[in-house]
């Protein structure tokens, strides 16, 4: 089994690739690619291969996919602040790179792979009801949405055309992102938290009641992985699904975070609102039905206390985080 995680340097990548490692029967081939040269971790007697190149070059999806692999994760992306603030990159990247990767495929006779891509609730755009049908059309307000959308179609009709064997994961908002603030509007429901329970101070642009859709990165990675090896029969005609999460307010984060490390974690967090993140974020679903996701076996956390503890578990080490 060759496996090919496209966006292998990002958060998300580095820990499918960990995760697939690390499993009992590790696939024989592992081949990570991103703008920069992504980290690896192998398992004994695992070929792997970390590749730096441009996926907006026409040249990169030719070459990646003249290696055959048997699963394609697609994680590439421009994030959803920078694609609302550079609009021909956003293209670039989240659609006209996509395509590529899609014709790359299709030009190799009887090449049929499994590709797995995540795309995002930004797909939906108010007004939209209070709580998201499996069955709501897409209806973006963003530019990043809009690509994500425009990229769940075309992998619906190359999979309907036998091109390959795809399905599109709209991803919650993945809380608690370790490392580094990056340029994705949703990242301050990660800072609020993260920095706070090392004794970082952190911005906080919107107001206590913004009520959205999260899911730990542990959790994704289970998304992920589940999505190469299931069963896409389900799915008839629609390769695309609403993974399950859980709804909560900035409020509840901040009392999942005055549990886990107590009232000095929570005076960090400093309120300074963003008209431009306040817009973005308000335009985005807070809750989904997910029942068809359940009812295919994707899972996710069900309280923040429990986001918060795979937090503290998988990235300091702790079996816990007391006051």
């Amino acid at each position: 089994m060759h496996v090919m995680i496209l966006g292998g340097a990002g958060m998300l990548g580095q820990k499918l690739a960990q995760a697939l490692a690390a499993d009992a029967t590790p696939p024989a081939r592992l081949t990570l690619a991103d703008i920069v040269v992504p980290k690896v971790q192998a398992a004994p007697g695992m070929m792997v291969e970390a590749l730096a190149l441009n996926m907006a070059d026409p040249a990169a999806a030719p070459s990646l996919m003249a290696a055959r692999p048997d699963v394609i994760f697609h994680l590439a992306a421009v994030v959803s602040g920078q694609a609302e603030q550079e609009f021909e990159l956003g293209y670039a990247v989240n659609l006209d790179a996509t395509r590529a990767l899609f014709e790359a495929i299709r030009a190799l006779p009887g090449y049929r792979p499994r590709v797995v891509f995540t795309s995002s609730i930004a797909v939906f755009g108010a007004p939209f009801p209070s709580r998201i049908p499996d069955d709501l059309r897409p209806s973006p307000r963003t530019s990043y949405g809009t690509q994500k959308a425009m990229a769940e179609l075309l992998l619906n009709d190359y999979s309907r055309r036998g091109i390959f064997d795809g399905v599109a994961l709209r991803l919650p908002t993945l809380c608690i992102r370790p490392g580094l603030p990056n340029k994705a509007a949703s990242g301050f429901f990660s800072n609020i938290l993260r920095e706070p329970l090392v004794g970082l101070s952190a911005v906080l642009p919107v107001p206590d009641s913004v009520r959205h859709w999260f899911a730990s990165p542990r959790a994704a990675v289970g998304f992920l992985r589940h999505a190469a090896t299931m069963d896409l029969a389900p799915l008839e005609a629609w390769r695309v699904v609403n993974l399950p999460g859980l709804s909560a307010t900035v409020a509840e984060e901040i009392e999942a975070l005055r549990s886990a490390a107590g009232n000095a974690a929570v005076a960090l967090i400093r309120r300074e609102p963003d008209p431009f993140i306040e817009k973005i974020v308000h335009g985005w679903p807070s809750e989904f039905d997910a029942v068809q996701a359940h009812a295919l076996g994707f899972k996710a956390e069900t309280s923040f206390d429990q986001i918060i503890q795979a937090h503290l578990e998988d990235e300091l080490g702790l079996p816990s985080h007391s006051a």
